[in-house]
């Protein structure tokens, strides 16, 4: 048989395929390393953090391209990629370097352009992390094609950034410029892979993106993994402290007390307090989802009040204003009833006179405002900087809250002595398909 050889076209494809591959295999073996998943989980990192990171994917970036030089490997170039990708994760200091350090290499081998070109790719990585939420650098996907149309045509309608075009746009630019300057200053002084036609030129492009998305994909979908892991710790700290606080024999007693009074005098009213009771244990007891519709928490926070507007009678009262937009939303299991039970523990029942509980929500564009509003005792300063440090209730739902959206939402807290407190909370629209919901 004679051997075949492959075309021009055909060595760009297979080039570019195993490209992508090298791509993804380099981004899952990194990810399995703890340090390195540790500092892709957590936004607020140290310059020990981000060189650790620039580190550890400077090493196998330099060794593609030294094998690219030495050996012909083309498809273990990811000059730009890898420097881009540094500067969006860990900002444009840490992009420069590793920038830096892929293009020596190239430099020793006379492609004099490759270090300001690298050096630039991880700034303008570094600096579009600037500008862009954090959030959306970890959205942006190999799938952002699918929803390009609906994209830009929401751009038009609204006159505002979509920052998944943005983050789609920067490496097309990146690698638009690369083949500028390789075809100005020669191959021999920037390496790039030349389009044989004008749809072939467009593969090149779509391959840069994709090498670009396919880490961040892989990244976050660890991201995710690990917040759900610590979730799931939290919210079994959270139904066991339920079961602790509010199902203990000095609850029970003052509930069955309350029912033993109204059976003669008010049945129906009793037979009410023993269906929520139960209904409340059974609730606690079963409930397996991480998440639940807002309308399905404020029921079960329903069977909670119910039971405790018996016990204090008229002297506590309960007020909703609840914007029907926020109905639908998701928001993390039993993530009120500490809130509330903190207001009737610690602000209402050692209060002389009438109390009142308020529960607002609001909708805000792409996320929601929950407020729990009481006019108890209030807290003093000292009391109040310590209420999200110390105790089970509010820590465990601000840490709740840090561990599902990021540092950017926690539980914010305002009280004052004799007025009362306000604790409310902001839950974005936005979660994870993965995650388990209630029916």
């Amino acid at each position: 048989m004679e051997p075949r050889f492959l075309t021009a076209q055909q060595y760009l494809l297979t080039t570019l395929v195993f490209k992508l591959a090298v791509t993804a295999l380099l981004a899952t073996m990194l990810v399995r390393y703890h340090r390195f998943r540790h500092i892709l989980i957590f936004e607020r990192r140290g310059i020990r953090d981000r060189l650790i990171f620039a580190f550890s994917l400077a090493v196998p970036l330099v060794g593609g391209v030294a094998s690219r030089i030495l050996l012909r490997y083309d498809a273990a170039d990811l000059t730009l990629e890898g420097s881009f990708l540094v500067g969006l994760v860990a900002g444009p200091y840490a992009g420069a370097i590793v920038g830096a350090a892929v293009a020596l290499p190239a430099l020793i081998a006379g492609e004099f352009i490759a270090l300001p070109f690298a050096v630039g790719c991880g700034f303008a990585g570094g600096g579009l992390r600037e500008l862009c939420p954090k959030e959306a650098i970890w959205h942006f996907s190999p799938f952002v094609f699918s929803s390009l149309p609906r994209r830009v045509w929401q751009i038009f309608r609204s006159l505002e950034i979509d920052w998944q075009v943005l983050l789609l746009l920067a490496p097309i630019g990146l690698e638009l410029i690369r083949q500028l300057l390789g075809h100005r200053f020669g191959a021999h002084r920037l390496f790039f892979l030349e389009p044989t036609s004008p749809p072939m030129f467009i593969v090149v492009i779509v391959a840069t993106v994709l090498c670009v998305a396919t880490p961040i994909k892989i990244w976050n979908n660890a991201r995710i993994e690990h917040r759900l892991q610590e979730q799931e710790k939290l919210l079994m700290a959270a139904r066991v402290t339920a079961l602790a606080n509010q199902i203990n024999p000095h609850f029970l007693f003052n509930t069955l007390a309350s029912i033993s009074s109204l059976i003669r005098s008010q049945p129906e009213t009793a037979r009410m307090v023993i269906t929520r009771l139960s209904g409340l244990l059974r609730r606690l007891l079963r409930s397996q989802d991480h998440f639940v519709r807002l309308r399905e928490e404020l029921m079960s926070i329903d069977e909670y009040l119910d039971i405790e507007v018996i016990r204090f009678g008229p002297s506590l009262r309960v007020d909703k204003q609840i914007d029907p937009a926020t109905l639908d939303m998701l928001v993390p299991s039993m993530i009120l009833q500490p809130i509330i039970e903190n207001s009737i523990k610690h602000g209402l029942s050692r209060k002389v006179g009438g109390g009142r509980i308020l529960i607002r929500t609001s909708r805000h564009g792409t996320s929601a405002t929950i407020e729990v509003v009481d006019d108890g005792l209030g807290m003093t300063g000292e009391r109040l900087s310590q209420a999200l440090h110390g105790g089970i209730g509010l820590s465990n739902v601000n840490e709740r809250l840090r561990v599902i959206y990021g540092e950017g939402c926690q539980v914010r807290l305002r009280s004052a002595p004799d007025v009362g407190t306000s604790v409310s909370m902001e839950i974005p629209d936005t979660m994870p398909p993965e995650v388990r919901v209630s029916a």
